[in-house]
């Protein structure tokens, strides 16, 4: 896995997201995002990766928010 491409995919995510026209494309971007964090910790934590905690903590806090 790249991190640079991910983290790169990950902000344009977030960035389209408050970009949307509308909240359905809001939403998706959203998504996109989220998914693609989760592929990130994921594969950090496979590494045992300090980082992933950061990674799993944001996507908790994420979706308790909802």
């Amino acid at each position: 896995m790249d991190l640079n491409l991910e983290y790169a995919a990950h902000q344009k995510a977030l960035i389209r997201a408050g970009d949307a026209k509308n909240d359905g494309d809001r939403d998706v971007q959203l998504a996109k995002a989220e998914h693609i964090a989760g592929r990130i910790g994921g594969f950090q934590l496979r590494l045992g990766a300090a980082a992933a905690c950061a990674w799993s903590k944001a996507l908790v806090a994420g979706k308790s928010s909802d």
